[in-house]
C-alpha cells in the first residue's frame, strides 16, 4: 500500500513532525477557546458588537490556520509531488484553493 494511504481506508494521510503537529494543534486549541469564548459570551447575553468583534477575531484566527497548512502543504507534499513527477497534485491543489475561496 501507498506509504501516504490510510491502511483502513485508502484515504491520503500526512506524516507530520512533531513540532509541525505540535504548532498545528495549540493553534486549533486557542480557536477552540475563542469559539468557547463566543458561545459564552451569547451565553451571558452580551452586547452584539463585542461578540461580533470577538467573532471576526476567531474568524481571522482561523484563516491564518489554513494559510499556514497551506503554506506547508505546498512546500511539502505538492512540491514533493512535483519532484516525483507526479503533476496530477496541481490539479488537486487547484481543486483545493477553489473550494477554499468560495
Amino acid at each position: 500500500m501507498d506509504e501516504n494511504k490510510c491502511r483502513c481506508c485508502g484515504k491520503k494521510t500526512k506524516e507530520r513532525s512533531p513540532e509541525e503537529y505540535q504548532k498545528l494543534i495549540n493553534r486549533l486549541n486557542r480557536i477552540e477557546g475563542q469559539v468557547r469564548g463566543l458561545k459564552g459570551m451569547v451565553e451571558r447575553n452580551a452586547y452584539c458588537p463585542d461578540i461580533l468583534i470577538q467573532s471576526a477575531a476567531a474568524a481571522a484566527a482561523l484563516n491564518a490556520f489554513g494559510r499556514e497548512l497551506l503554506n506547508t502543504h505546498i512546500r511539502t507534499c505538492v512540491a514533493d509531488d512535483i519532484r516525483k513527477g507526479n503533476d496530477e497534485v496541481i490539479d488537486e491543489l487547484i481543486s483545493t484553493l477553489q473550494k477554499m475561496m468560495k
